[in-house]
Order: C-alpha cells, then sequence, then structure tokens
C-alpha cells in the first residue's frame, strides 16, 4: 500500500491520506467524516485558472485548527491539574513573516488572546498593525536600540499588552535612559539563560552558551538596578527560552524546572513577577517516527501541554509561589503543517536502460567480458556481478582516456552497463538478494528527477541543515513504484538535490517514483513547510518566490480560494538585485538594432525578439509549458 511505502499514516497526522483514486487526499482536522479534498484535482483546477506549479498552498484549515488545539490542550491540562494561573500564547513573527499567515494567525488566535514575539522593529510594526484579544501579549525580544524601546512604550498608551524583555545589562540603561523623562511605567521582562542544554539541531540555543539571555550574576545586577532606580516593580514577566524542536519530553520537564526555579527565586529576592514565558521548544513531528529523533519527537501536544502545566505547578507550589500566567512561543508548531509545496518532474536521467546490447565481432574483450556477465547473473552471486560491472566500466573508461579506444565503442560500453544495471536490479527485486553493499550500489544508481522547484527558494533548511519533510507523489499511488530516485532541483547547482527522504520503514537515501508518461505531468508534494521555509528562501540562480494560494477545505471536498498571490516575476526579481528592468530592456533594444543595421536580422526578426525579450522579463522565474 502506498500509505505503508510513505508513511502517510505516520507523518499525516490525520491531515494527510491517500484516497481510493490513488492521489493525496487533505483531510479537514476538525470535520474528520468530511470527504478529502483531491489534491491532484486541487493543483489541476489551478492550472486551469492560469496558476502553474511550483506553487505553495496554505490550507486555512490546518492553521486554525493548529491554534485552536494549542490553546484548548492548555485549558484541558489547566482544568486536570487545577492549575489557578493562565495560558496565553505568542507566535514569533520571524517563523513565517508572511503577511496572509500573520493575519489569520491573530483572527484565529483573537479568541485566546494569542499575541506575537517580536525581535526586529520591522515585526513590531507588523504587531503593532494587528486586531488582538485585549490581553494579548506582544514580547519584544532581541536586540533593541533607542527608538525601538520608544515605539513599545508609547505603544502601551494604546492598550498594547507590550513586554520590553531584557537581554543584558546594557539594555536596561537604554530603557532607563528612555523613560527618565516619561511618565510611562514601562512591562519589562528579564531573559534568564537556563544552564541545561537540550538535544536536536538548535541545542546550541540553550545552555551557558546560547546567545541571548543574562547570566546568573548579571540578573542579580539587573535586579539592583532596577531597585534603586524605583523600577522594579516594572518587571513582571521572565523569559526562558527552552529551546527549538526538542525531541525529547525529558529534556522540555527539566529545562521548565530550571526555569521555574529561577522565577521563584526572583519572587524572594522582591521582583513582582507574574508571566513566565517558556519560549519555544514545542516540535513537529516530520518523520512520524515518535521518537526523540531530530526531525521527530516522542511526545504529542497533549503530553506537553500537561508536563507544562504540571511542572510549573508542581514548583510553585513547593516554593510557596502564586501560579503565573504561562506564555509559550509555539512557532514552528502553530503554522508547519499549514503549507505544502508542489512540483512538477520536468524529465528523469536514468542510469539503466532495458535496450539489450547484444555482443558484435569487433566488440572490445574487456566489453565482451561485461556482457558475459548476464550468463552467471542470479541472486546468489549478484556481488559478484556487480563487483565485475562496476570493474570493466572503469577498465574501458581508462582505456578511453589513453586514447585506446574509440568514443563509439566507449558509448557502447555505456549502453551494456546500464542495460546489465536494470538487469541486476531485477534480480534485486528478491529481498533476500538485497545486501548492505548492493543497496548502497542501488543508491548509486538511482535516478535523478529533475524538478520544477529551487531548493534554496523554497526548501533552504533542506540544503543547510538537512531538515526532513515528507515527501511523496501526489498521485498513482494505487500502482506500485517502479524506480527509486533523488530530486535535483531547476537551479544549476550541485548541491539543489534532495536525497534523504521520509518512508514508512524509515530513511531512505532514495524516493519510490513512477515511471513518467509521456504528455502527462507528475507532481509530488513536500508537506509541513509552513515554518521558516518562506522567510529563509534566496534568489540562488535568481529564481523567486512561487506562487502561492490560500485555500479553505469544503464540506463536499472540494475547496474554496481565499487568496491568490502570483509568483515573483524576472521583472522583479531582476529589480531585487539592483538592475533596473527598464533600462535592461533599453539596452536590449540598441544591441538589436545594432543588429539590424549589420543586415543581421530583419526587422520583422527586430519586433519578434524583443517581444521575446519583454515577454520573458513579465513570466514566470520557473519553467512554464509552452502554451503559457
Amino acid at each position: 500500500m502506498a500509505k505503508d511505502i510513505y508513511g502517510v499514516n505516520e507523518w499525516g497526522d490525520g491531515l494527510i491520506t491517500v484516497l481510493e483514486n490513488g492521489h493525496i487526499g487533505l483531510c479537514h482536522p476538525d470535520n474528520p467524516a468530511q470527504a478529502p479534498t483531491d489534491l491532484l484535482s486541487l493543483i489541476q483546477n489551478l492550472q486551469q485558472r492560469g496558476i502553474e506549479t511550483p506553487v505553495l498552498l496554505r490550507i486555512t484549515d490546518f492553521l486554525k485548527s493548529r491554534i485552536d488545539e494549542i490553546n484548548q490542550s492548555f485549558a484541558s491540562a489547566i482544568a486536570e491539574y487545577d492549575y489557578k494561573g493562565r495560558y496565553q500564547g505568542v507566535f514569533p513573527i520571524k517563523v513565517n513573516q508572511q503577511a496572509e499567515v500573520i493575519e489569520r494567525i491573530a483572527e484565529y488566535g483573537r479568541l485566546y488572546d494569542f499575541g506575537f514575539e517580536v525581535g526586529s522593529k520591522a515585526e513590531l510594526l507588523i504587531a503593532l498593525s494587528l486586531n488582538l484579544g485585549e490581553r494579548a501579549a506582544i514580547i519584544c525580544n532581541g536586540i533593541k536600540d533607542t527608538e525601538f524601546l520608544q515605539l513599545a512604550m508609547m505603544s502601551m498608551k494604546l492598550g498594547f499588552n507590550i513586554f520590553i524583555v531584557l537581554e543584558s545589562p546594557r539594555e536596561l540603561e537604554l530603557v532607563l535612559d528612555v523613560v527618565k523623562d516619561s511618565d510611562i511605567r514601562p512591562q519589562l521582562g528579564i531573559r534568564i539563560k537556563l544552564t541545561n542544554t537540550v538535544s536536536g539541531k538548535w541545542a546550541e540555543s540553550s545552555g551557558d552558551r546560547s546567545t541571548f539571555g543574562l547570566t546568573i550574576a548579571q540578573i542579580m545586577d539587573v535586579v539592583e538596578r532596577l531597585r534603586e532606580t524605583g523600577y522594579l516593580d516594572c518587571l513582571k514577566l521572565q523569559h526562558s527560552h527552552l529551546g527549538s524542536q526538542i525531541p525529547s519530553i525529558i529534556e522540555i520537564r527539566k529545562s521548565a524546572q530550571e526555569a521555574c526555579q529561577f522565577f521563584a527565586e526572583l519572587r524572594r529576592e522582591g521582583v513582582p513577577l507574574t508571566y513566565l514565558d517558556l519560549g519555544g521548544g514545542l516540535g513537529v513531528d516530520y518523520t512520524g517516527e515518535q521518537s526523540a529523533a531530530a526531525n521527530s519527537i516522542n511526545y504529542s501536544l497533549k503530553e506537553y501541554c500537561l508536563n507544562i502545566i504540571e511542572t510549573v505547578k508542581d514548583m510553585m507550589d513547593s516554593n510557596g509561589v502564586e501560579h503565573p500566567t504561562i506564555i509559550t512561543e509555539s512557532g514552528r508548531a502553530c503554522v508547519a503543517q499549514s503549507s505544502l509545496l508542489i512540483f512538477n518532474v520536468l524529465e528523469a536521467t536514468h542510469f539503466d536502460s532495458e535496450y539489450e546490447v547484444v555482443a558484435e565481432e569487433n566488440d572490445h574483450p574487456l566489453l565482451l567480458k561485461m556482457l558475459e556477465i548476464q550468463t552467471y547473473l542470479n541472486r546468489e552471486r549478484i556481488q559478484e556481478c556487480w563487483n565485475d560491472l562496476k570493474y570493466y566500466r572503469e577498465e574501458i573508461r581508462a582505456l578511453f582516456r589513453r586514447n585506446q579506444v574509440s568514443l563509439a565503442m566507449t558509448a557502447r560500453t555505456e549502453r551494456a552497463y546500464l542495460y546489465l544495471m536494470n538487469r541486476i536490479k531485477t534480480v534485486l527485486l528478491d529481498p533476500e538478494a538485497m545486501t548492505e553493499d548492493m543497496h548502497e550500489a542501488l543508491v548509486q544508481a538511482a535516478d535523478i528527477y529533475h524538478c520544477n522547484f529551487s531548493l534554496f527558494q523554497s526548501l533552504p533548511d533542506v540544503w543547510a541543515i538537512d531538515q526532513l519533510h515528507p515527501l511523496a507523489p501526489i498521485q498513482r499511488l494505487h500502482e506500485a513504484p517502479v524506480r527509486a530516485a533523488i530530486l535535483s532541483d531547476i537551479t544549476c547547482d550541485s548541491d539543489g538535490k534532495i536525497d534523504k527522504f521520509v518512508l514508512g520503514e524509515g530513511i531512505s537515501d532514495t524516493l519510490p517514483v513512477h515511471d513518467l508518461i509521456e504528455g502527462e505531468d507528475y507532481y509530488l508534494g513536500v508537506f509541513f513547510v509552513g515554518a521558516y521555509q518562506e522567510t529563509l528562501g534566496d534568489l540562488h540562480n535568481l529564481f523567486g518566490d512561487t506562487n502561492v494560494v490560500t485555500v479553505a477545505l469544503s464540506e463536499d471536498g472540494g475547496f474554496d480560494i481565499l487568496k491568490e498571490q502570483d509568483g515573483d516575476t524576472i521583472y522583479e526579481v531582476l529589480s531585487y538585485v539592483e538592475y533596473e528592468p527598464k533600462q535592461l530592456i533599453a539596452a536590449f533594444k540598441a544591441n538589436v538594432e545594432k543588429a539590424v543595421k549589420g543586415g543581421r536580422l530583419s526587422p520583422s526578426d527586430r519586433r519578434q525578439m524583443l517581444r521575446s525579450y519583454t515577454d520573458s522579463m513579465n513570466g514566470y522565474t520557473y519553467f512554464e509549458h509552452a502554451e503559457h
């Protein structure tokens, strides 16, 4: 079953399924009885409207459900443990800064007083423009200058619940300088470095060597400075970042315990803290392994909330401290699942062939020996056949380099190699023939499927930090995939490839795929790309943002388009890198006119070339079908 091959049941989290027609289906998270939306039909419908792949789909139902689930899970945990404080979350804008995403988070989160974490003046400006709940918090993290501080403090007069988190003693002096001639009493927070270090890809964001926050000695210096200047009563919030994508619930509990002990000790020092911000850490199970691995987590959302509430309650009760309002900054867990990238395969490079090469009288002796391999090709001697095949091929190549065999003979040898690789793969369909060495051989002989997307623009974490995202064909899943491939993107860069995949049996070096059918688009989907991927992408080879479509799933298995954002045109991308497109057009016109005067082009050629140039300037940066 395709579900088993691609692990859809493991990582799909009830959002993704495989339909009877072999297509991927999108399930409504709050209405599981509702007919799933056929993803292939959705993409084909978009193309009929002129919206080409690659396309980023944002599913509003996935986003709303996740925000509901986080807040409701904390509410249930608070009720279960009779916790006397409240919970209110904030979304770190850096995780996905796109206006469509941020505005919907504000809309869906208003019921829960869901706020935002900002780390720059630009992000603060975004947060201040939103219609937030009355008690929604705006947490100001990061390095702040005077202008940032003035804007944040003045905005408190508008009713915003703003916390200025002190990242260093120097920042405190800036705050004091801003407020000295003001009637504003700021709400301050203090960021404390925890000594506990978590595991995972972002381990360095925790522990003593973390970039932001105050050491124990600096904490006491800041408290005393606030006391002597009369602003200690303004210190209301403690921020202790647990980490990012923490894979183990035990590590979350340990870090939360340490944060709580700091909180209690500061209360003993007379600091009137009422908010405990535990930062990020809530992870996403990208692989479905449910284990403490880099791209997975060994806990559920419900377990996370129960553990946070239980830990904070127990620690506060043991220290005789009132239960604070708990804030978490769960960015990845909010938005990762809500976006998916769909792209088409343009062509394939195969490293085997069904074309049989028959021995001929004039063949080189080494080629004849290579062709004899098929006479002893069986399961028991499969490794020997592979070794011989590699040896004869390399020998012929060496002779070619020394001018001892012709190009034609070398090409014939390469064809024989591809044919015999095909025969070897056939034998390896028997699982008992598959040794570890032969598995490595198959990886080396995997197809390359050339795909219409830029890894660096749309999936930068896959390239930069080996992030895994679930990836599968969105069609033909009722057919057994007969080939294994790695994926190459459309950029001219050897790093533009995906060669690690989430499958039902674990992480694989190749993706099971189907043969391409002439005249039929073959689409692949990369799932759960809503966190960071849109924000971190670059313009490698000047491939810009993809088309983006925001959709809501309808009850009849269809969908409604809520917003469409055209991908970057070449005109726009060139302007990003300091070109003036109008000047480029003028310069090209001059070159064309010179060719006309020189007799190399006719006037009609000139018109056609200028039209082609300007059409390209206004076109999509990705591969477009000829009819478009």
